[in-house]
């Protein structure tokens, strides 16, 4: 069964790339490689020890789409993660998000919307919620005013794929919705490699540890929480992965209850800022120079995810433990610096 995984050179991408392929599926990646390399299919080779089709180019190039799909009608389901997706950035660059965000998708299910068949799994995130009323956050949930073009792109994106399946009964489609990413691959041959200065926070933890950044910044110490920094829901990126080919063997087997789901995917527990560098000098024997500053546009209080609908229907679990997931991207890093 021929898969295509947009952004499948990505972070996620990549990891979700190698589940798959443990599952037997034929796997197509696109990805422009404007935020990954394509040095990562060495490291899924090595992983897997299976080929695969990688061809680069730019989703937003309409005619490229159509042709890929004509040469590749033998697709039988897409996961979709081709997608700018810094919160920071977006603010500082709204127009890039929503031309590269919702342009992509709209050109893949135009394709997707010819097929007798198609199941498509959408890169969605906690970001739709906003700042949640109750905590933690379940499916149900309002989405709130997006904090953020980049929190915008994901709930239009929801809005578009939901549109879309209520006129094409054969489309299928699952969003889910993940909490925060990290860690990498065990055999350290995968990880989270972003180009440039990270916009997340273990990159840019783990190159402060290795001496690439002189130091880390946290944003804000005077959130209403514990120790007056964020909380987020951080996933290891193997258990989110899996929890993609979960979610698009459930389509594949037709045991979906409606042509278009929405499920979370985190741990269900919280952990602050402060609370991840700490875990992180502990599992690494280093000791991080980081700083508080000013509040960041666009960041929320506290999320984390009520994972009870993704164990319950889709039979997934997060398995690893943030000290799991810190360890695993510092081996990364040491990896990637060697």
């Amino acid at each position: 069964m021929k898969i295509l995984v947009t952004g499948g050179l990505g972070f996620i991408g990549s990891h979700t790339v190698v589940e798959l392929q443990n599952k037997g599926y034929e796997v197509v990646i696109i990805d422009n490689c404007s935020n990954s390399s394509p040095d990562v299919l060495k490291g899924i080779h090595k992983i897997t020890g299976k080929d695969l089709i990688f061809e680069k180019f730019d989703l937003r190039e309409k005619d490229k789409v159509e042709e890929f799909f004509k040469r590749h009608h033998d697709i039988e389901g897409v996961i979709h993660f081709a997608a700018s997706k810094a919160v920071g950035e977006s603010v500082e660059k709204p127009l890039l998000y929503y031309e590269n965000n919702l342009s992509t998708l709209v050109y893949i299910l135009q394709q997707l919307a010819h097929k007798t068949s198609a199941s498509f799994i959408f890169s969605s995130s906690c970001t739709v919620y906003g700042q949640a009323d109750e905590l933690p956050i379940t499916e149900n949930a309002p989405v709130k005013v997006a904090e953020s073009p980049y929190g915008n792109t994901k709930q239009i994106g929801e809005e578009i794929i939901r549109d879309t399946c209520k006129v094409h009964p054969a489309l299928k489609a699952i969003a889910l919705r993940y909490f925060n990413p990290i860690g990498a691959h065990p055999s350290a041959e995968i990880g989270e490699l972003p180009i440039g200065v990270p916009q997340n926070l273990i990159p840019f933890i783990t190159q402060t540890a290795i001496g690439l950044r002189e130091q880390l910044s946290v944003f804000g110490d005077d959130y209403p929480t514990s120790d007056g920094t964020c909380i987020r829901d951080y996933i290891h990126v193997v258990d989110l992965a899996k929890a993609h080919v979960v979610a698009l063997q459930r389509l594949l087997e037709d045991k979906n209850k409606s042509n278009y789901e929405v499920f979370n995917v985190g741990t269900g527990t919280g952990s602050s800022v402060l609370e991840v560098i700490q875990s992180f000098e502990k599992v690494s024997n280093q000791k991080l120079n980081y700083k508080i500053v000013e509040r960041r546009e666009g960041d929320i209080t506290a999320a984390y995810a009520d994972t009870t609908k993704a164990n319950n229907e889709l039979g997934w679990n997060s398995k690893s433990s943030l000290d799991d997931s810190l360890t695993s991207a510092w081996k990364w890093e040491q990896k990637v610096r060697s």
